[in-house]
């Protein structure tokens, strides 16, 4: 097959295939050895996305031609020895020191000449080819190209999860730290023979690459060990820069240090530990927090359903009674029918740790709302009664939904001094007594109910029916409480 770009090549067979395109022999009167990348034109990429300004930069593999056909954007390379890849899989473990700071070397040499102007954002073994004696970056524009063409709902995590830093996983803007990140990854692989993050899933990776330590590289130089450590740390302000790393890696391969330089890069070494430990747990915390949002947001959908559900039917088996959405916005809103009123509250999100001076439950509440009936106080000074729902994991570890309970004051104490029971309760340093261990003044009143809407004929029908007897003037105190077993409905240390 002929191809004419700027000069008129001859397609041979194939020699790989890439994500976005097929890899062929390529040659020209001017040039025996070559490689043509074939990049098809997807909707959304256009050909600018897959060249970058590399003029001036350093082990860098060069495009040596250019164009398109009918269907496929076309790049031409000069052909390399061998991937990285290659080369580590023929090493079977690690490398030797000496070669490993060689090949560490020439990819901190293109990502230096290249720092603030270029990201590649998918540094992997692939991806650096032994070219004239040097190890060279290739496949510049990929990844971006990749992306932009990628339907919007599939592009999250376009990426190489065993090289991607934790912005990508947090889907923020790649950086020149970004590089460094597979760098230190590469690094790491080089030198202890395996990768530090291995998954195998992506929900894996995406925890470790967020959250994990590496294990220590052992049998290399502290500062070497420090160095990749650095290039991995959470934070990608607190990782070094390319320069930064090019003349580390150059003091590296010199001579062995003295006694008491052996001494400071140790003690160098206890300080990056100390810096990574801290950039990982606020890496952790930030992807928590991450977590969080996103449970409250699929709680609040949940429940706005469930609760859309009882208030329709509340108001086709009752369509005298008047309707109210609360003016701050949200999901909540009143029913009100002959001096009753049912009321729900829009869910909230909580804190991670809402429960005060208390020991911390075992339960991880995400958020709360409250769901209530009353009437005018009765000659009895009973105005009625409240339930609190908890989207938390109150049966099983880190499986969340929602839950219907309540709370009571202690036997012990004079239930009647309250007009509401039993009532609700957010979050707090009462819940925690409730439901933490020992006896306390308040208790659960109510079991922890689990609420989905494929099983949400019986809520509906309590609530129904509690809200029937309010608007008649018979809804009364409960007689005994707890009305249902509580034990064993929640999680205890």
């Amino acid at each position: 097959m002929r191809l004419q770009l700027k000069q008129e090549w001859t397609l041979g067979k194939p020699i790989g295939q890439g994500g976005f395109g097929s890899v062929l022999e390529a040659t020209s009167e001017e040039t025996a050895d070559a490689v043509a990348k074939l990049i098809p034109k997807e909707p959304g990429a256009e050909r600018e996305l897959l060249f970058a300004d590399l003029s001036g930069a350093r082990n860098v593999v060069p495009i040596l031609d250019s164009g398109e056909t009918a269907d496929s954007w076309v790049l031409v390379m000069p052909r390399a020895t061998r991937s990285l890849r290659q080369h580590i899989e023929s090493a079977q473990g690690r490398l030797p020191l000496h070669e490993a700071l060689v090949i560490l070397s020439d990819i901190a040499t293109a990502l230096t000449d290249l720092h603030n102007r270029v990201v590649h954002r998918d540094l992997k073994p692939e991806n650096v080819l032994l070219l004239g004696g040097r190890w060279c970056l290739a496949d510049f524009g990929i990844s971006r190209y990749a992306e932009a063409s990628t339907a919007p709902d599939t592009r999250k995590y376009m990426m190489t999860y065993q090289y991607a830093a934790p912005e990508q996983w947090r889907e923020e803007r790649a950086t020149s730290a970004t590089d460094v990140y597979a760098l230190g990854i590469i690094g790491y692989e080089l030198l202890a023979g395996n990768r530090p993050f291995r998954g195998p899933s992506t929900h894996n990776f995406r925890d470790q690459h967020l959250h994990n330590h590496p294990d220590p590289i052992s049998g290399v130089p502290l500062a070497v060990a420090a160095l990749v450590e650095e290039c991995l740390y959470k934070a990608a302000q607190a990782r070094p820069t390319p320069p930064n790393i090019l003349a580390r890696l150059a003091r590296a391969s010199e001579t062995t240090p003295s006694a008491g330089l052996a001494q400071l890069q140790q003690a160098n070494l206890s300080e990056v530990n100390r810096i990574s430990e801290e950039a990982r747990a606020a890496s952790e915390a930030q992807s928590e927090e991450e977590r969080r949002e996103e449970l409250a947001g699929s709680a609040g959908l949940a429940l706005t359903r469930m609760t859309d559900y009882l208030k329709d039917a509340i108001l086709a088996n009752a369509p005298t009674a008047s309707f109210q959405s609360h003016r701050r916005g949200g999901a909540g809103w009143n029913i009100m029918l002959n001096g009753a009123t049912l009321k729900f509250t829009s869910p909230v999100t909580e804190q991670r740790y809402p429960w005060g001076q208390r020991s911390i439950p075992s339960i991880d509440v995400v958020a709360s709302a409250e769901l209530s009936v009353s009437v005018p106080e009765n000659r009895q000074g009973y105005g009625g009664r409240s339930h609190s729902l908890w989207f938390c994991d109150a049966q099983t570890v880190g499986e969340y939904q929602w839950y219907e309970t309540a709370f009571m004051d202690s036997p012990l104490m004079n239930r009647l001094s309250r007009t509401v029971d039993p009532y609700a309760l957010s979050p707090g340093s009462e819940a925690a007594g409730a439901i933490g261990p020992g006896i306390m003044t308040v208790q659960v009143a109510w079991p922890f109910t689990p609420l989905s809407i494929d099983a949400i004929d019986d809520f509906v029908d309590r609530w129904a029916g509690w809200f029937a007897a309010a608007a008649q003037g018979s809804l009364w105190r409960p007689g005994t409480m707890p009305e249902k077993p509580t034990q064993g409905t929640w999680r205890q240390h």
